[in-house]
């Protein structure tokens, strides 16, 4: 009698493993137990850094605002605070975007918030 070698259920679950291990190297992406473990440490990292990317667009936004606050004389946390006290609700992404396309704008809007 020939061994049972499992069915349908644990190949397809063994074959969706082995499609999210693509890409990686060697056995990682071949043998089943080492693609298990790359692709759950995957999963983990690109959890992790979707948070660092949010971190890093901020300070990426708040380094932009700074310069082109104090290329018009204000620091960034006095222009901040010059916003908030005038009621001025834009965001730092939408602030930085137009310091970096429209100094123009930026600077009408730090005379606003003056």
């Amino acid at each position: 009698m020939p061994r049972a070698k499992r069915g349908f259920k644990a190949r397809r679950r063994r074959n969706r493993v082995l499609k999210f291990a693509k890409g990686n190297y060697g056995a990682r992406s071949r043998l089943f137990r080492t693609a298990i473990e790359q692709v759950h440490n995957g999963w983990e990292d690109a959890y992790r850094h979707r948070k660092e990317n949010r971190r890093n667009y901020r300070r990426l936004w708040i380094a932009r605002i700074n310069a082109a606050a104090r290329a018009n004389g204000l620091s960034y946390s006095k222009f901040m605070g010059a916003l908030k006290k005038k009621g001025i609700g834009l965001d730092r992404k939408v602030l930085a975007d137009v310091a970096l396309k429209d100094p123009a704008g930026f600077k009408a809007i730090v005379d606003a918030a003056k």
